[in-house]
């Protein structure tokens, strides 16, 4: 039998070559390249200007989230900006980090890993942390790395949450119940040179509180276990901005999580979080081309199988605006629009309304903005629409009235 040779299923981003000293505008761009392939644009100072923000203001360990947006010029961006610890959740993830970053601390945190991840993350990549939710798990890391807490092994149990109102609950697949955690954490110690609890409270959580309640049952939970725990990973959930869903200042879940956590009894515990979301989501745009008007739809070269999966069913709102280079000024008049993608699938559709000026046409560019956390890291090859370009830009975020700007190349 003749065995198939493996490849990625998507085709990497076309990165620009010779990146200038001064980045471009996004505008100036597509006058320039009047791209017909989706062009994904990345803010480099936005992502490490909102990693300062964060490291600076949390008061522990910030972990990033690769899953969020495993770029290199991402990663790259984020190191810039202080980020020395990464939460990962696959071998490949951790084997990219390791490559770019020799120095940086990784933390292998997916609660159910295969024996051969564990093996190479330990052996070949250094890690020494790692997340279960389960006895099996606890016995497969034991038995796989070899080691115990004179190693430096770092165990870290997830406790599962009830259900939330986060905007992506995570409730159902992982985490132990409260008396379940505890019999973990008391079967882990013997083993761990560090003993954690860990949660997450949902994606894209707009409640403070969420944390408070969290870090409640986390203190409840290593009370029930009897025994020293030394790490408490608050998780991710760190909300970004979008149109419609402007969350509080990152200082208010850092204030509720600093008083939850002297009111649990774990001050004495490292504190970690994951931010995912909340350091890359304005750091990264699509500029995407109408191909078609119909009405108030408008069928663009990407879609929910591309870059804009949480605009299909999940129905984010995003920020848009209208790039023409050419031609008569845009309207001033905006009008709501659905989008359609390339793809031949009905389902590939983005209710949005996207507020576009009313004379939008094919031809057009349209920009869509905060798609800097999982735009990019989804897209498929469905339909064989996987091509798309990566250009580094020096545009701030699309914040706040940012979808309607039209915007003219000069």
């Amino acid at each position: 039998m003749r065995l198939l040779p493996s490849r990625a299923a998507v085709a990497p981003l076309r990165h620009a070559l010779d990146a200038p000293a001064v980045l471009p505008s996004v505008a100036d761009l597509v006058a320039v390249e009047r791209p017909e392939e989706p062009m994904h644009c990345l803010r480099p100072a936005a992502i490490a200007a909102a990693a300062r923000g964060f490291v600076r203001g949390f008061p522990g360990a910030t972990l990033y989230a690769v899953k969020a947006n495993p770029e290199p010029a991402v990663l790259r961006a984020l190191w810039r900006g202080g980020v020395r610890h990464f939460d990962c959740a696959s071998i490949a993830e951790v084997a990219l980090v390791r490559g770019l970053f020799p120095a940086a601390a990784i933390h292998f945190m997916h609660p159910v890993k295969a024996r051969g991840a564990i093996r190479e993350a330990w052996a070949r990549h250094g890690v020494r942390d790692f997340a279960l939710d389960h006895a099996d798990e606890l016995a497969k890391i034991v038995a796989e790395t070899g080691a115990g807490a004179a190693e430096g092994l770092g165990l870290v149990v997830r406790l599962a949450l009830p259900r939330g109102n986060a905007a992506y609950d995570l409730s159902g697949k992982f985490g132990a119940t409260p008396e379940e955690a505890a019999a973990l954490l008391r079967a882990a110690r013997p083993h761990a040179a560090r003993l954690g609890l860990c949660f997450h409270v949902g994606s894209q959580c707009l409640d403070p509180l969420a944390w408070k309640r969290a870090i409640a049952l986390a203190g409840t939970v290593a009370r029930m276990a009897g025994v020293p725990v030394e790490v408490l990973d608050v998780g991710g959930g760190f909300p970004a901005a979008y149109p419609g869903m402007a969350p509080p200042p990152l200082g208010a879940f850092f204030a509720a999580i600093r008083e939850a956590v002297e009111e649990a009894g774990l001050a004495g515990a490292a504190l970690w979080a994951e931010p995912g979301r909340a350091l890359v989501a304005g750091g990264a745009s699509v500029v995407v081309q109408v191909q078609l008007r119909r009405g108030d739809a408008l069928y663009v070269n990407d879609g929910v199988y591309g870059a804009l999966s949480d605009a299909g069913a999940p129905g984010f709102a995003f920020p848009a605006r209208l790039i023409r280079p050419e031609g008569p000024p845009p309207a001033a008049a905006l009008r709501g629009f659905a989008l359609f993608g390339p793809t031949c699938d009905s389902a590939d559709r983005m209710p949005g309304p996207f507020r576009l000026p009313e004379d939008v046409r094919e031809g057009d560019w349209i920009e869509i903005g905060q798609l800097g956390a999982y735009g990019a890291c989804l897209r498929t090859a469905f339909n064989g629409f996987d091509r798309a370009r990566l250009v580094e830009v020096r545009d701030p975020p699309m914040l706040g009235g940012a979808e309607e700007a039209p915007a003219r190349a000069a």
